[in-house]
């Protein structure tokens, strides 16, 4: 027990000082995906060296509780393994949350902009007024934006502020269209928001029904591969089970299970999965 622990222990320290120490590659100094990640939850105050660190105490704990519980290491490996994976499934959930409710959010924002327009404020002034006015969830940034361009008198540098905050390709595409109306200005300027709005409200109606029909393909694969490992845990409070996994056949059994398990899992996603907009000025 100490030996496995110590060796659990040992692996994680050494791939921290590995990631912390290494220098990236010229792909890795684009961006990771962990990075990209925590940028699309929208979380801040978390790095990726944070997000790993939480991967591995959350890993780390549920091997203990369950190696407490099953008494059976190999069972408590592929758990903690599990475990460790859990914050990033969080990240997902809270990214694909929010990328919901901006996509919800824009078409509103943009209406709220054109009233603006039409009642005789300028753009940047409306734009501004959103903070106030505008949809919940973008407040905050529209905020954000109208006090860079009380800061800066810039309405570019404004925007980029708004764009990097947002992190979001909704908002790339929003604040190009509003850099061209911006320069177009007069009597199209109306007409520039106006097609803004009804092509993102377009965009999301199609968008929400691609993804209430796939998530009956992710709600099936997480089903699919959590049942047997849930009946597995049930078993283990069984004597004789706990004998039957202590065996190196029972190690063997658990080791090709999990291998299965992870690819059918991850095929499954893949088949159902739905593309993610690239950001494409970030």
């Amino acid at each position: 027990m100490g030996a496995l622990l110590g060796l659990v222990a040992g692996v994680g320290a050494l791939l921290v000082f590995h990631g912390l120490t290494t220098a990236p590659s010229p792909r890795q100094a684009r961006r990771s995906r962990l990075e990209l990640l925590i940028e699309r939850s929208g979380v801040r105050g978390i790095g990726v060296p944070g997000l790993v660190g939480a991967c591995m105490g959350v890993g780390l704990v549920t091997l203990l509780l369950v190696l407490v519980v099953t008494a059976v290491p190999a069972v408590a490996l592929v758990a903690g393994a599990l475990g460790s994976y859990l914050p990033i499934t969080l990240l997902k959930r809270r990214a694909t949350q929010r990328e919901k409710a901006l996509r919800d959010a824009w078409p509103d924002a943009v209406d709220a902009l054109v009233s603006a327009v039409r009642a005789g404020m300028s753009l940047p002034e409306a734009v501004g007024d959103l903070a106030v006015r505008g949809p919940e969830p973008l407040r905050r940034s529209f905020a954000l934006f109208a006090s860079e361009h009380r800061a800066t008198a810039s309405f570019a540098g404004a925007l980029d502020a708004l764009k990097e905050d947002l992190a979001d390709p909704v908002a790339d595409r929003v604040v190009a269209s509003l850099r061209t109306a911006r320069e177009v200005g007069g009597s199209d300027l109306g007409t520039v928001l106006r097609t803004l709005s009804e092509f993102l409200r377009e965009d999301a109606r199609t968008r929400g029904e691609i993804e209430a029909r796939q998530s009956w393909s992710v709600n099936a694969a997480r089903l699919a591969v959590a049942a047997p490992w849930v009946t597995l845990l049930l078993l283990s409070a069984r004597q004789e089970a706990v004998q039957a996994y202590n065996s190196t056949e029972g190690l063997l059994v658990l080791a090709v299970a999990a291998g299965l398990s992870v690819v059918a899992y991850r095929l499954m996603l893949r088949i159902g999965r739905i593309p993610v907009e690239q950001r494409v000025l970030a």
